[in-house]
């Protein structure tokens, strides 16, 4: 989940949220009222993309396609990273998001993770099962 950055130079569009995984994008930005055009009010507009050819389990092709898709802003807008603040002068580790535990629901490829499902291999004469990557070769790139 990435925050807080221009769309564009030239635009004063800023996005929130960028979740890959949920196919969300959560953008704001300063328009004039309607009810005083001199006065600017913040608009926020939420994109999403529903992935309709999403399989139950994405690492699995076989699986059947998904049907149901839930979205909580809570969750797409909660943030796992640490931080680190000062408490007295003393320097704590905190985090700002709840729930972090829990694995993140993904409905298409988050194309900053790598997915692999065992593919059989025969080798030799025997079958072997084989962890092979489905996502892009951008997987390996390090």
């Amino acid at each position: 989940v990435l925050a807080g950055y221009p769309v564009s130079p030239n635009d004063e569009e800023y996005v929130l949220v960028n979740n890959k995984c949920q196919c969300v994008t959560v953008t704001s930005k300063f328009v004039p009222s309607q009810e005083n055009p001199e006065e600017e009010v913040l608009e926020r507009n939420i994109r999403i993309i529903v992935p309709l050819k999403a399989r139950e389990n994405i690492s699995d092709p076989l699986s059947p396609l998904r049907t149901t898709f839930v979205y909580r802003l809570s969750e797409l807008c909660k943030n796992c990273e640490p931080v680190e603040i000062d408490l007295g002068g003393s320097i704590q580790q905190a985090q700002q998001g709840n729930s972090c535990e829990e694995p993140q629901t993904c409905y298409t490829y988050d194309r900053n993770q790598c997915y692999s499902s065992p593919v059989p291999l025969l080798y030799h004469g025997e079958v072997r099962h084989v962890q092979a990557a489905l996502t892009p070769a951008s997987c390996f790139a390090e």
